[in-house]
C-alpha cells in the first residue's frame, strides 16, 4: 500500500506545492510592492498627500491637577481594589515575599529593603527610598523608570488610581 514510489510522489506534490507558493508570493511582492516594484521612487509611491497648513498656534493642553493634590484626595479603599493587580506577585505582610517584595511599608523605605529579595540591579536607578514621587513614577511605567527591572507588570496608566494605590499602602503601616 505505501511503498517508494507512493511516497515519492507525496514528497513531490509537497515540495510542488511549496514552489507555487513561493513563486505566487514573488509575484504578489512585485506586483503590490509600494511604487508597483519596478524601480519608481517616492514620487510613484502609492496614496495621496495631504498638505495642511500650519495656523502657527501650538494646541494648549490642558492638565489636571497636580499628583500631591491626588494623593491628598485619595481613596483607600478603591486604593485596594487597585491593588489586587499587584496582588499576583506582592504581599502585604511583612517579610513574605512572592515573585516581588513584600509592600509593607514600602512608603519612605528603602528601594532594596525588604529582607530575603534579591533585588535586580536595575532598582538603584529609582533611587534611594520609595518615595512618593518615585512609587508614582515607577508605578506609571516600571521598565521605563527602572530600565532593565524584571518586574513585567506594564504599569498603571491613570493617575488616580497610582494616588489610590500609594495612599493605600502608605495607610498599611500606619
Amino acid at each position: 500500500m505505501f511503498d517508494t514510489m507512493t511516497f515519492t510522489k507525496v514528497l513531490g506534490a509537497v515540495c510542488g506545492s511549496l514552489l507555487i507558493f513561493m513563486l505566487g508570493k514573488w509575484a504578489a511582492d512585485e506586483l503590490y510592492a509600494v511604487g508597483g516594484g519596478h524601480g519608481y521612487g517616492e514620487e510613484h509611491a502609492a496614496g495621496y498627500l495631504i498638505e495642511v497648513e500650519d495656523s502657527g498656534e501650538e494646541e494648549v493642553v490642558e492638565e489636571g491637577p497636580a499628583f500631591s493634590e491626588l494623593l491628598a484626595s485619595a481613596d483607600i479603599g478603591s486604593g485596594a481594589k487597585v491593588f489586587k493587580k499587584c496582588s499576583a506577585c506582592h504581599s502585604l505582610e511583612k517579610g513574605e515575599n512572592k515573585t516581588g517584595p513584600y509592600l509593607y511599608g514600602v512608603v519612605g523605605r528603602a528601594v532594596d529593603a525588604a529582607e530575603g529579595f534579591g533585588y535586580s540591579e536595575a532598582l538603584a536607578a529609582v533611587g534611594d527610598a520609595w518615595t512618593v514621587d518615585a512609587l508614582n513614577a515607577f508605578l506609571e511605567n516600571p521598565r521605563k523608570a527602572a530600565p532593565g527591572t524584571s518586574m513585567s507588570f506594564s504599569g498603571l496608566k491613570k493617575e488616580t488610581d497610582r494616588a489610590d494605590l500609594i495612599a493605600y499602602l502608605d495607610s498599611l503601616d500606619d
